[in-house]
């Protein structure tokens, strides 16, 4: 029995020695990281640029955006009143008339901003002026009678490819920021063909635009067409149906196989879509 327990437990000369050998791989992983640690010296990060460059850009952003709640609520005791055009006063004259600087500082960026004051009531309608002060303010306040401050006539009808931005701003929702939109897009467009072109224009949807539908017409034959043989990249590049590489590949196609004759040619174009050459056939002349 102990024999046999012996000839279970011995090792070979050759399995010790893997053994020793073994235990030496396992002690040196284990000792590397160590070793390693003791020849390297790890860089520590300098931060002190970083730092700086932090500092100089809190600095930067603070001034650009400072926020109108550091600026003076006092009001004048004795405040001058004159009759004044609210779209016109600088904010001295605002401050004259009661207000802080920090109210006449939000008039100022709202108009800004575009912002404008049509009639008496839109002067309440800041929500930095109390009832108090609008109170104070209205039998002063003066707005010239202009183009902007009338709406179309009851029944009245539009054009839309005629109209200036004036002319535009009487339709009902429509205000100087929306008619300026339809104007630059009629520009980049060469005129409108249908009404519902209108609802390519940001910030016109399908509500927006069942409240101007029956304001406006448009007359076709005012459009300026683009004559596709002698346009040029640049030209092109603004009409707002096509793309860059829409574009460059009309021009390659010209190029390499002369001028077009009609909206046929321009079907051999792999990147014109039917879709787009829908829209865009009315705009073309092939003259």
């Amino acid at each position: 029995m102990k024999s046999q327990i012996k000839n279970y437990l011995s090792v070979t000369k050759k399995e010790w020695n893997g053994l020793v050998v073994l235990v030496v791989l396992i002690v040196l992983v284990l000792a590397a990281p160590y070793v390693f640690q003791l020849f390297r010296k790890d860089k520590v990060a300098d931060f002190t640029n970083f730092d700086k460059a932090v500092a100089q850009l809190s600095k930067v952003g603070s001034s650009r955006y400072k926020s109108t709640d550091s600026l003076s609520d006092i009001k004048i005791a004795r405040p001058v009143m004159f009759p004044f055009d609210p779209n016109t006063l600088s904010i001295e004259q605002w401050k004259q008339l009661g207000l802080s600087e920090r109210q006449a500082t939000v008039i100022k960026h709202y108009e800004a901003k575009g912002g404008r004051f049509y009639k008496s009531e839109d002067v309440k309608k800041m929500f930095v002026i109390s009832p108090e002060d609008y109170k104070r303010l209205l039998p002063y306040i003066n707005i010239p009678e202009t183009e902007f401050a009338h709406k179309a006539k009851p029944g009245e009808i539009i054009e839309l490819n005629t109209a200036d931005s004036a002319k535009l701003t009487g339709l009902k929702g429509i205000g100087p920021a929306f008619a300026m939109r339809i104007v630059r897009y009629r520009g980049r467009l060469g005129g409108f063909f249908r009404k519902e072109q209108l609802k390519e224009i940001v910030g016109i949807d399908s509500l927006k635009f069942a409240g101007l539908s029956s304001q406006v017409s448009v007359d076709a034959a005012k459009v300026k067409k683009i004559n596709i043989n002698t346009v040029s990249f640049n030209q092109l590049r603004l009409f707002p149906y096509l793309n860059y590489n829409q574009v460059n590949a009309i021009i390659q196609y010209r190029t390499q196989h002369g001028n077009y004759n009609s909206p046929a040619d321009m079907k051999n174009i792999v990147l014109l879509d039917n879709e787009t050459l829908h829209k865009t056939e009315p705009y073309l002349n092939f003259k």
